[in-house]
């Protein structure tokens, strides 16, 4: 029996975090053995907040890849491709921006966020508010069943299966509407307690060198009410216990809480512990990093055959959609 298809990407804007290891890139891994996998590094939908600045996304896109492979994603089970290699992205975004409603468009709940949120750039364009449509096409070019997403991103795949809802209705069926797949999360927040962001300057990146986590590490906020190391503290409020969680074993948890509570440990050296274990537990990640970036040409391998496995996917479904519109 046939697998089923999902596809996923991200933008490239910048180095990949730990948030974007246990928000999608952890998930993406565990899927490879259940769905057929698509994924792509989104570079035009980077332009339509990053169109000022274009210069560094050839090199995030790089980076990306590289972060994608060391983190566990195979090109022998995943299509990795780069969105702009696929030209026939950009017709069928065209395509479907004839037929998209405005309206569909500006009642997306990411619009309206971030219009009212970003007022460092001019987000008034025409690329910005039609994303959407650019989403849709990346996503139903390969027919996907579904595309695995965070609660948050459920709206954008929800646009998606509406407008290949109307284009089969206008010109026949040719789109499967795609399901929005659920994906667990670990709760990873930055090294201040907000949400991790480069823009935040609060992230722990993937391609960070043991003494750089070590320095943030050091600077992550933990249990605000403890003033002094006799104190008694409340591990379940500091963001250093979660990330130990994470990249401890239990035994260690549950001992490091017990003695937290107790006042029988400072958070200095609760720190010194989770950032040994953090460091440990990136250290295969770092070692792959390390042979990719040592080995240029393994890097544009992946990208040229996944490139040519998703082109002559999405060549097919152009096809199919030229014929059934006539043109």
């Amino acid at each position: 029996m046939a697998k089923k298809r999902i596809l996923s990407g991200m933008r490239p804007t910048g180095p990949l975090h730990l948030g974007n290891l246990h928000g999608a890139l952890a998930n993406w891994v565990e899927m490879q053995d259940s769905y057929d996998c698509f994924f792509f590094i989104a570079d035009w939908h980077a332009l339509t907040s990053d169109y000022e600045n274009p210069g560094r996304i050839s090199e995030y896109v790089r980076e990306m890849m590289i972060d994608w492979l060391s983190t566990g994603l195979s090109p022998d089970r995943s299509t990795l491709f780069v969105q702009s290699h696929i030209k026939e992205h950009a017709e069928l975004f065209l395509l479907l921006s004839m037929i998209t409603p405005v309206p569909w468009l500006e009642r997306n709940p990411t619009y309206k966020d971030q219009m009212d949120q970003i007022k460092n750039r001019d987000l008034s364009t025409f690329g910005f508010l039609g994303y959407p449509v650019l989403q849709a096409a990346d996503i139903i070019m390969y027919k996907a069943n579904g595309v695995p997403v965070g609660m948050d991103q459920v709206p954008h795949v929800e646009i998606t299966r509406e407008i290949a809802r109307r284009f089969n209705y206008l010109y026949g069926e040719i789109f499967p509407e795609p399901e929005a797949i659920l994906t667990k999360t670990s709760k990873i927040l930055g090294i201040d307690r907000r949400k991790m962001s480069k823009s935040y300057d609060n992230a722990i990146y993937l391609s960070d060198s043991p003494d750089d986590i070590a320095s943030k590490v050091s600077r992550m906020i933990t249990d605000p009410q403890r003033a002094r190391r006799s104190d008694p503290g409340d591990p379940e409020v500091c963001n250093v216990f979660e990330f130990l969680k994470t990249y401890a074993d239990g035994e260690t948890v549950e001992n490091i809480g017990a003695a937290c509570r107790g006042a029988r440990i400072g958070c200095v050296e609760c720190k010194k512990i989770m950032a040994r274990n953090l460091i440990q537990a990136l250290e295969p990640i770092r070692e792959k990093r390390a042979e990719y970036k040592a080995h240029p040409g393994l890097v544009d391998d992946v990208i040229s055959a996944g490139g040519d496995k998703a082109r002559g996917v999405a060549r097919q479904t152009m096809e199919a959609v030229r014929s059934v519109m006539r043109i």
